[in-house]
């Protein structure tokens, strides 16, 4: 974990400017600068990057951030990875925990012994003729053999001996390019493969997989999981197809190596494969903080059916009502690679434009499972749905599948909720029962969002009771004031404020205002506002009790009751005479 008080310092020491303009040219247009947005294909400029708030927003992507945020997005790096470049750049050196600096000190060798075999494996590819030809008949170039790093493991069962004379070094071991067998023998783990090296965010060869040349067992061979290597966690092809997942804002997950680097060869580059696991939590979130839109990509056979329940299933827990995530399965019996070289990459996409929508695939199959055509087909089929709609995350999606499974099972969406115990999601703990009066006017939370954008320490003033949790602008202000309460919020500007909210229901409405605010203020006039504001937040908070006991004077008033409208009435009249005298902000 890096320190707090380090990403705060890092962000006053460096310039935005300064890190975009690394990448992207920038030109100067008043206080801003513009670019062609490096994010999404555009030919009139509409990414501006901001010296006063040390942050970038292009206007048709929606892509904004820090200069930490910039470097994640561009470079394709990790926050810590990210952070770690931004500091060296500027002489800084990221303070480190013992058991970190341990940690990473003993990979530094395994990573020269994985880029040694790489490099190894590709001077043997160049050299057989066999794996050539099959390459070739594969219908692979040299150059996106080159670009994907393929190699050969020669059929030779101590092959790495070549360049690595102590063969004996445990080094081998870690990484997983060895076996010991029982009798004390050691031997390479790949031979007669095509090698296919798997890369992690910077580039650096982690592990590899081998595709056997002809009909051996088994087709492909991953290495083991190692220091460097967690299967769950990594994609094949990432690094490779960072840019065109960016420029498409889409990315598709195939099951094989072959598969990425022939979809490559056609053209189709914003393609990943899981590796040689069913999908886990760790891909779907890196899949979907990378594009809105994620396709799984399956074979038409039972495995490939298995393998995408898996993705549906996995998926629910990370999903946005702003980023979709398709089933596709292929015709016959062809994978995508074959597809392609047989139909053609227009083919190709067409037909990943007819992919399923998860919550179809999910309806879909539900009712599959549980034809609902009598009272026991519907019962199971809610029965079934239960523990699938209890993961979802995405608020709005999950009310309109349970009014799709409502439907079906002939029952109302309140009994669907009821009987899968259905809670509403994203409800703030200051969420209460005060909430059922009437809503504040969104205009007055979204003008205290802006304020304390500017002002992060006022929202220890917010009368958070009186803000309600269920509008964007109300849940976002909750969520800074928790926030700062724990003293969780950092204090290094705004593009800072929108790092930290990254990932959260929260940005999108965050990142959004920060592009409107002025890049000077009066903090006096501001504060003014702020407390106008509070004020009207009052003022209609009484109101709506005063309604609610005026309603039911009707069928009469305790005494207790009475001379309780009586203070109410006293205080309205108090903000009353305020909001005329302050001049009301609405």
């Amino acid at each position: 974990m890096i320190p707090e008080f380090f990403i705060q310092e890092l962000l006053t020491r460096i310039d935005i400017v300064d890190v975009v303009e690394r990448y992207v040219p920038l030109r100067k247009g008043g206080a801003n600068y513009s670019a062609c947005c490096p994010f999404h294909a555009e030919k009139t400029p509409s990414f501006t990057v901001s010296p006063a708030k040390q942050f970038y927003h292009c206007f048709g992507c929606g892509a904004h951030g820090s200069a930490i945020g910039f470097v994640m997005q561009y470079a394709g790096l990790g926050f810590i990875e990210a952070v770690e470049e931004l500091a060296a750049s500027i002489g800084l050196s990221v303070p480190q925990e013992e058991h970190q600096r341990t940690a990473r000190a003993g990979k530094e060798p395994l990573t020269e012994v994985m880029a040694r075999a790489t490099r190894f494996y590709r001077e043997q590819l160049k050299a057989s003729a066999k794996a050539i030809d099959y390459l070739k008949a594969r219908g692979l170039s040299g150059e996106i053999a080159a670009r994907f790093g393929l190699g050969y493991a020669p059929d030779d069962w101590q092959g790495l001996k070549k360049i690595f004379p102590d063969y004996a070094a445990s080094a081998l071991l870690e990484c997983g390019l060895v076996i010991d067998s029982e009798q004390g023998r050691r031997y390479d783990r790949f031979r007669d493969r095509i090698m296919f090296p798997i890369q992690d965010q910077r580039g650096n060869v982690i592990g590899f997989g081998g595709r056997v040349i002809g009909e051996g067992e088994p087709k492909y061979l991953n290495s083991p999981e190692t220091p460097l290597f967690e299967k769950g966690r990594e994609l094949y092809g990432l690094h490779q197809a960072r840019k065109a997942i960016q420029g498409e804002d889409a990315v598709l997950v195939v099951e094989g190596y072959m598969d990425v680097v022939g979809l490559a060869q056609s053209g189709v580059e914003h393609v990943v494969a899981t590796l040689g696991t069913a999908a886990t939590d760790a891909n779907v979130q890196r899949l979907l903080k990378l594009a809105h839109r994620v396709v799984f990509c399956f074979d038409r056979d039972n495995a490939g059916d298995r393998a995408a329940w898996r993705a549906m299933e996995v998926s629910l827990g990370h999903l946005s009502d702003d980023r979709t995530v398709e089933i596709l399965q292929m015709p016959g019996t062809q994978d995508p690679d074959e597809f392609i070289r047989a139909q053609g990459r227009e083919a190709f996409l067409q037909h990943t434009r007819q992919a399923t929508r998860l919550s179809e695939f999910l309806i879909r199959e539900l009712v599959r499972q549980s034809p609902p055509v009598t009272p026991e087909g519907r019962a199971k089929l809610v029965h079934l749905a239960s523990p699938l709609l209890q993961k979802i995350s995405a608020p709005i999606l999950r009310v309109q599948i349970v009014k799709e499974i409502a439907a079906r099972a002939q029952l109302s969406q309140a009994e669907v909720e009821a009987q899968c115990n259905l809670r509403p999601l994203a409800r703030s703990r200051y969420a209460s029962a005060q909430m059922k009066r009437r809503p504040i006017p969104s205009s007055i939370e979204h003008k205290l969002l802006e304020i304390v954008l500017y002002k992060a320490e006022w929202a220890a003033r917010l009368p958070l009771g009186l803000i309600s949790g269920e509008t964007p602008a109300g849940a976002a202000l909750i969520a800074i004031a928790e926030a700062f309460e724990h003293g969780e919020l950092p204090a290094g500007g705004l593009g800072l404020l929108s790092e930290f909210f990254r990932g959260t229901p929260h940005q999108p409405l965050i990142a959004a205002l920060l592009t409107t605010l002025d890049d000077e203020v009066d903090f006096s006039a501001l504060e003014t506002v702020f407390n106008d504001a509070i004020l009207r937040l009052r003022h209609d908070a009484l109101t709506a009790e005063i309604e609610q006991l005026a309603a039911r004077a009707r069928q009469g008033l305790s005494p207790e009751e009475r001379q309780q409208l009586a203070d109410l009435l006293a205080k309205k009249r108090s903000a009353d005479a305020l909001l005329q005298e302050n001049n009301p902000l609405v």
